[in-house]
């Protein structure tokens, strides 16, 4: 079986636009954040479609988690810091800590338990760059579930019809045709 975390690495370490990315991320010096997201999974899923450049990102999700400042302030500033970092990216900086008011979940206690429930199995994964720039990864149901091809809803936050919309509007199958769609 193969290893999805050293696959995964290896991904990383050979696209320059992620890894700037990452370490632009890197420099905020959060606790418990990930660039999660279509940042990974995209990433996954054009290796295994061949794309020869990287599918562009509508956003780049760098998630966070802190508890004790639920405003939106400092994610603005954290966008405009990853901004002056990287102007070309197209950002979206959210604390974890508050996003469970949006969702109509109960309180997340971390970064981690947030991802975890995002709609698409294939969704809730997350990556950042250490400072010995070795990966943590953060991907609930394993890395794994986006190297099959398998589009799954989150048994976990089970909203068939938000998961229907979202493959639709983000065009998904025309984008990687060899996704599997369950059903």
């Amino acid at each position: 079986m193969p290893n999805y975390q050293t696959l995964t690495t290896e991904l990383l370490r050979r696209d320059t636009f992620r890894m700037d990315c990452l370490k632009a991320a890197r420099q905020l010096q959060l606790r418990d954040y990930y660039v999660a997201a279509g940042f990974l999974r995209n990433a996954i899923w054009d290796h295994l479609h061949n794309v020869p450049t990287s599918t562009p990102l509508d956003d780049l999700d760098l998630v966070y988690f802190d508890d004790s400042d639920l405003s939106m302030e400092p994610e603005q500033q954290l966008s405009m810091r990853l901004n002056q970092l990287q102007p070309d990216v197209p950002w979206q900086v959210r604390n974890q800590a508050r996003m469970h008011l949006m969702h109509g979940h109960a309180p997340y206690q971390n970064t981690a338990e947030a991802i975890s429930l995002w709609i698409e199995i294939q969704t809730c994964v997350g990556v950042r760059l250490e400072q010995d720039d070795s990966f943590s990864f953060c991907a609930a149901y394993g890395l794994e579930q986006n190297w099959s091809l398998d589009v799954q809803l989150n048994p976990q936050n089970p909203k068939a019809e938000l998961f229907a919309k979202r493959i639709q509007q983000k065009d998904w199958l025309k984008l990687w045709p060899k996704l599997r769609l369950p059903g």
